[in-house]
């Protein structure tokens, strides 16, 4: 390749130089009629197409400037609904807390209120029970005691042979019998 290159700058300096010019200048007329066209090109570019850049341009940039605007105000809306969000979630939560702690009192309350209506039920049951126990063993007594009575004048007519018909002298007779009984403690106590 190097050998092309001189043999083209050979004969290069081997042509004749026509009017000045030279290989790389194009001649004078080319220059002016390729400004001339360059020039109009350069006008009607100046003045119909750079404007309608600018235009477009100048659309865009507000389109974006507004977009992100947009965006800011979005994200602004968007982390106020957050806090906003936040600070009733907290509040539901202090709720929730209070109400549960309520719950509990009132919880206390009903166990406590229970526990007395127990007792109170508890108590009320042990004095009828008392009471019952007390009616029956009256009523055995009573009865162990006519019977005991009624014992005690067969056997004393067994034993004085004579039937004792006086009905005052009986029961006066067994009251004093059961009332000796009365003072007599038990033998287990």
């Amino acid at each position: 390749m190097t050998n092309v290159i001189y043999l083209l700058a050979q004969e290069a300096e081997q042509l004749p130089l026509e009017g000045g010019n030279s290989i790389l200048l194009p001649k004078t007329y080319d220059i002016v009629w390729s400004i001339i066209p360059f020039l109009v090109i350069l006008f009607i570019f100046w003045k119909f197409i750079l404007p309608k850049f600018q235009e477009v341009l100048t659309e865009r940039e507000d389109r974006i400037k507004g977009g992100i605007q947009r965006a800011e105000a979005a994200q602004a809306e968007a982390k106020a609904a957050l806090e906003k969000y936040n600070a009733q979630l907290a509040e539901a939560r202090s709720e929730a807390a209070e109400i549960r702690e309520q719950a509990r009192e009132r919880g206390k309350e009903i166990e406590a209120e229970l526990r007395a209506n127990a007792e109170a039920e508890s108590k009320r049951i042990v004095e009828n029970g008392e009471k019952q126990l007390q009616a029956s063993r009256d009523r055995v007594v009573g009865e162990l005691r006519s019977e005991m009575g009624q014992n005690s004048i067969n056997l004393a007519e067994r034993l004085l042979g004579t039937e004792l018909s006086d009905s005052t002298k009986r029961s006066g007779t067994i009251d004093n019998f059961l009332s000796g009984l009365d003072t007599v403690t038990p033998a287990g106590k």
